[in-house]
């Protein structure tokens, strides 16, 4: 069998594929100007034709294998066809067509993450940068974001932070606490009851058992037993309380500040207050004895 490169070559061929090209209508060129096209069909069509340039370059540019200056030619290919596809579709709005603008894509990092950098390169607005490009040096470090310095917090900044919740105040919002403590609360409460009421159960045999005058052995572990256990431990807790109270009162009334003297003290020096007061008397009459007999030798009288 011949191959298809022989089929071609053959004369039956070449005559069909002439005669087909005679058939076609001659190849139309796409206006240079936007504003030459006066269908709106036509530049709908013409846009979808720049549309397929440009996925054929993006394709081509992913390459990092074509070199440097191949692949700043691409870029700078890539985004002339997208500067006149923006003006095919100005024109196609201005026709009466959809806004194909408003769902344009917009420039990413190589992550892929959205670049809001109007003009990054300095080549004018808009510039975009493709696939291989975006490696390129002096290219790779306008995508870099620069490293975040991590400041340190001030007081201000942790008190600022702080609220009910740090202090659990809001602890119960989230219904959590009261499905925990809700059961706990209830038996708590219930063996409460239960221990109130067997308590007045006791102290009522007690009161019938006295009224009827029957004689309650203490050591048997009876109601008597209780009763008076708790009688005991009420009297107690009510001295323990005076006493305390008491001192409390006169802590309150007397502050002393100073050490003071004993009893022992206290009279020794009320003992020496009183030698002083004698020797003081005896020493005013002494005085007043050697006045009057100056005063009579003198012949002084009053």
């Amino acid at each position: 069998m011949a191959r298809n490169e022989e089929k071609a070559q053959s004369m039956l061929n070449r005559f069909v594929t002439m005669k087909a090209e005679e058939k076609k209508k001659p190849k139309e060129r796409r206006p240079f100007l936007a504003s030459e096209c006066r269908d709106l069909s036509e530049a709908d069509k013409w846009r979808q034709q720049i549309m397929r340039e440009i996925g054929r370059k993006v394709a081509e540019i992913q390459n990092e294998g074509l070199g440097e200056h191949r692949l700043r030619d691409l870029n700078d290919e890539i985004n002339k066809l997208i500067r006149e596809k923006v003006h095919w579709e100005r024109r196609i709005v201005e026709l009466g067509g959809h806004n194909y603008s408003r769902y344009s894509a917009k420039m990413t990092d190589l992550e892929g993450n959205i670049v809001d950098v109007p003009n990054p390169s300095g080549r004018g607005p808009g510039y975009r940068y493709f696939g291989a490009a975006k490696k390129l040096p002096g290219v790779k470090e306008l995508f870099e974001k620069p490293p975040e310095l991590r400041k340190r917090r001030s007081r201000y900044d942790i008190y600022k932070r702080i609220d009910a919740s740090y202090y659990g105040y809001r602890d119960d919002e989230d219904g959590v606490l009261g499905k925990v403590e809700g059961p706990a609360e209830e038996r708590m409460r219930a063996e409460a009851v239960a221990e109130w009421m067997r308590l007045e159960e006791i102290k009522k045999e007690a009161r019938r058992a006295v009224k009827s005058g029957e004689v309650a052995e203490v050591g048997g572990g009876g109601a008597a037993k209780t009763i008076l256990f708790e009688e005991e431990e009420d009297v107690v807790e009510e001295e323990r309380r005076e006493k305390e109270l008491e001192e409390k009162e006169k802590e309150k009334e007397f502050m002393v500040h100073v050490p003071l003297p004993d009893e022992k003290e206290i009279e020794k020096m009320v003992l020496e207050k009183k030698k002083m007061e004698l020797l003081s008397k005896y020493a005013s009459e002494d005085l007043l004895e050697e006045q009057t007999e100056a005063k009579s030798m003198l012949n002084i009288h009053r």
